[in-house]
């Protein structure tokens, strides 16, 4: 394989040039790694936290509760509902004919730990790594659970968000005139509307989630890139080469994607991890403020908010603030870097 490409596919030196200024930037580069296997580890985040065994052999037969449900009758149980492997009747009879594996923490997001010997929330200790919180659900699966819904959210309102920001700034920038003119009027009166009263009044009509949460934070957070992407278009519209495309009869659509959003995608490209760091932001504010996911969800801000609420316990403030701060911090350092990388005056040596 030749130099000149990776993967199977064509490294221009342009794209070379970016590659390098990107890793030139260590502290970004080994953010990026980090992040990325942090991010992989928490998506099998049941493998590492779960109130469910990974295997239990049991009397010659080998199962996997982290997969199937089983009933109690399976182990030697005398109900048929599914069975409870904290039980110590359940454990011993799984004991008596076989083992069980457990995964490295033993509870998972809202398992309730009923052994405490003292009221919750409890200290950090052997069974409970970060301690307990005021429900007596262990801190260090809801923090990683936690971190796996925030990036998630993150990035599909990252995603989303950029799709709907790009189309509007090229189309704004592109046609110019009574378009760009009346988008611009449009944006303003839109980005003035109080969007945490809304979501509180939305929160009294309907149960948020996930998704009810994504669709309304998509309908303010697109804006973040209109204005880059509307100025490249301004810019590029009256081009030789568009002004040429037009001539030839190239379609609207066409030219906009083809050959000019390339250029604006530079600019576009560098804002976006900061984007993702204001969208996991948002949604560990408005768990803190009891208008996120719904009651019970493991989350960020519902950690933090319990921090405040028991102040007794320093324990849940300092995990979520760890959690989001490292989070946080790997993201800008990303971002710096991606800035870097696409920056034309750093030039590969």
């Amino acid at each position: 394989m030749s130099e000149d490409r990776f993967l199977g596919f064509a490294i221009t030196p342009l794209t070379r040039r970016r590659l390098w200024n990107f890793r030139a930037n260590r502290r970004g580069f080994f953010s990026l790694w980090l992040f990325l296997a942090l991010f992989l580890a928490s998506l099998f985040a049941e493998t590492i936290a779960n109130e469910r065994p990974l295997a239990v052999s049991y009397d010659g037969g080998l199962y996997f509760p982290i997969l199937t449900r089983y009933d109690e009758t399976t182990f030697g149980g005398e109900f048929e509902t599914e069975a409870d492997y904290r039980d110590p009747y359940i454990a011993e009879q799984i004991a008596a004919k076989g083992w069980i594996l457990w995964p490295l923490i033993e509870y998972g997001p809202r398992t309730i730990n009923y052994g405490l010997t003292q009221p919750a929330p409890t200290a950090p200790s052997a069974e409970n790594w970060l301690g307990t919180d005021d429900q007596g659900r262990d801190v260090a699966a809801r923090a990683i659970y936690g971190f796996r819904i925030s990036v998630l959210f993150g990035l599909a309102l990252t995603l989303f968000s950029s799709l709907v920001g790009v189309a509007a700034g090229a189309v704004q920038g592109y046609f110019g005139g009574w378009t760009d003119l009346l988008f611009q009027r449009f944006i303003e009166i839109w980005s003035g509307l109080p969007v945490l009263f809304l979501l509180i009044i939305l929160s009294s009509v309907v149960e948020p989630n996930f998704w009810w949460l994504l669709g309304i934070m998509l309908l303010f957070s697109w804006m973040a890139l209109v204005g880059v992407v509307r100025a490249e278009f301004l810019r590029a519209r009256n081009f030789d080469y568009v002004r040429a495309a037009r001539a030839l009869g190239v379609r609207n659509g066409t030219i906009m994607f083809r050959h000019v959003l390339p250029n604006a995608m530079v600019a576009t490209l560098t804002f976006l991890p900061f984007i993702l760091s204001g969208s996991i932001t948002t949604l560990t504010s408005l768990d803190f403020l009891g208008f996120g996911l719904p009651p019970g969800s493991a989350s960020l801000g519902e950690l933090l908010a319990q921090g405040k609420a028991n102040l007794q316990a320093p324990w849940l403030g300092i995990s979520g603030f760890v959690v989001l701060a490292i989070m946080l911090t790997l993201l800008i350092f990303i971002g710096e870097a991606v800035r870097d990388a696409f920056d034309p005056r750093k030039t590969q040596p």
